[in-house]
């Protein structure tokens, strides 16, 4: 589903070089739910841009659902990001003057989508995270959760085979933020790829791998480092 091998990322200046990914080595199989956890700074929000094709990366081999991804010119990355991969943001990123309904609807409209598929697939989508009767709502006038429930929903319209989740119950209490949990374990279980940066160690526990990244270096912390295929790094 998802391969990166020794991927590095330099960030370059005239007078900096800043080493954000150094010779990151991750695989995540199809259906796999995997945790990212690490202290601010360590790389976490590169590596998940560079999962989502949001970023290029400086050196190794990305491959994203068989697609070798190195190379691709700038529309090919943003047709394989559409069809591929759904993203859910601690900010939510809806968008305050379109209600629920249309907040899904407007990366299915970048797809071409027809009308009718594109309303069965938000009704679809709107209804499985318990929204169903609230697709005409504003954002404003949606709890945090809800609002969360909606940034998920839009990501499920497009059937994406890869959910990026980015501390996605970082704005939410804690009872909110079992809630969204539990509907992205439902989600889970129902075939969808999943990896989800937090910092909530809680939360980590409950994927089934825990992949820890530290000053651009990853270690899957689920099996022995010995027999880790997630790290491998010549520093």
């Amino acid at each position: 589903m998802l391969d990166m091998r020794q991927v590095t990322k330099v960030y370059r200046t005239e007078l900096v070089e800043t080493h954000a990914l150094r010779s990151l080595d991750l695989r995540v199989d199809e259906g796999e739910f995997v945790a990212v956890t690490g202290p601010s700074g360590s790389g976490k929000t590169t590596f998940l841009n560079i999962a989502g094709l949001l970023e290029t990366f400086t050196g190794g081999e990305y491959v994203l659902d068989d697609v070798n991804v190195k190379g691709l010119d700038d529309n090919a990355r943003s047709r394989l990001r559409n069809e591929k991969i759904g993203f859910i943001f601690q900010g939510f990123n809806l968008i305050p003057d379109l209600n629920l309904f249309d907040n899904c609807d407007v990366p299915l409209r970048y797809r071409r989508m027809p009308a009718a598929e594109r309303r069965q697939r938000i009704e679809k989508a709107l209804a499985q995270v318990g929204l169903g009767s609230r697709m005409k709502h504003y954002p404003a006038e949606l709890s945090g959760g809800q609002q969360q429930r909606a940034a998920i929903a839009r990501a499920l319209a497009g059937s994406p085979r890869l959910l990026l989740a980015d501390e996605p119950t970082g704005n939410l209490d804690s009872q909110m933020a079992r809630s969204v949990m539990e509907l992205l374990e439902e989600i889970n279980m129902q075939g969808t790829t999943i990896v989800m940066v937090t910092h909530d160690p809680e939360l980590a526990a409950r994927a089934q791998r825990n992949v820890h990244i530290v000053d651009g270096i990853a270690t899957d912390l689920s099996v022995e480092p010995s027999l880790s295929r997630a790290a491998r790094v010549s520093a």
